[in-house]
């Protein structure tokens, strides 16, 4: 466990697309913190200490898979959503089916997690921390030919507030970490961003008690193109 992680020991962290380059270094790092991790994903393929085959834009299919987390390991006390796409192109040219696949894998599914978890946190009566990937162009500016993904990751943020200040008298925080680039250590040497591994540990944070101080902010993580 780092020095610097909050000791999540009896904690139970669902991983959305866990089995995913970001959500595989995610549960790997809430694991070392001591988390039981259960991972989501549309082919589960054994990541965390249980798996579980979920489309998470589906909210019957989420709420099951849920309840099969609960089930087998107890009761969620966090998630991290892991899942999103990035996508580009001239605004002219996207079509309206690109721009609903951006914003049903980045947007919808988040709305969809978040929507299950704080049911099940609320009808326990527990306390619980949700942490969402945005972005840069999400939490600062758009940038160009990237319509789609830009109010995406925006919808994100917005989200995250409105979840925070709405459960807030619950304990149930909501937070977002907002990267640039993320490498994975396969770039080339001179690639500008920020490491997966310091995505994760911001996740493994907000996960643990500053999760309740950190509700309703975004946690910029530029690394390099600061």
């Amino acid at each position: 466990m780092s020095s610097n992680a909050p000791d999540l020991t009896g904690h139970v962290v669902v991983v959305t697309g866990a089995d995913g380059r970001l959500g595989r270094v995610v549960a790997h790092h809430l694991a070392e913190a001591g988390a039981r991790v259960a991972g989501l994903d549309r082919t589960a393929h054994g990541t965390g200490d249980l798996s579980v085959q979920a489309d998470v834009t589906d909210p019957a299919t989420v709420d099951d898979a849920l309840a099969r987390v609960a089930d087998v390991l107890g009761e969620p006390d966090g998630l991290v959503h892991a899942v999103g796409m990035w996508a580009g192109e001239p605004f002219v040219e996207t079509s309206l089916a690109d721009w609903q696949t951006v914003l049903d894998v980045n947007l919808t599914s988040t709305f969809v997690v978040f929507q299950a978890a704080v049911r099940r946190l609320v009808a326990a009566g527990r306390a619980g921390r949700l942490v969402a990937l945005a972005s840069g162009q999400g939490a600062d500016r758009g940038a160009a030919e990237q319509a789609a993904y830009s109010a995406s990751k925006a919808g994100v943020v917005r989200l995250v507030e409105a979840v925070a200040a709405e459960y807030r008298t619950d304990e149930i925080s909501a937070a977002a970490v907002a990267p640039s680039m993320i490498l994975f250590g396969e770039e080339d040497p001179d690639a500008r961003g920020v490491e997966a591994d310091e995505i994760a540990r911001l996740c493994v944070t907000l996960c643990g008690p500053a999760g309740d101080v950190h509700s309703g902010s975004v946690l910029r993580a530029y690394g390099s193109m600061r």
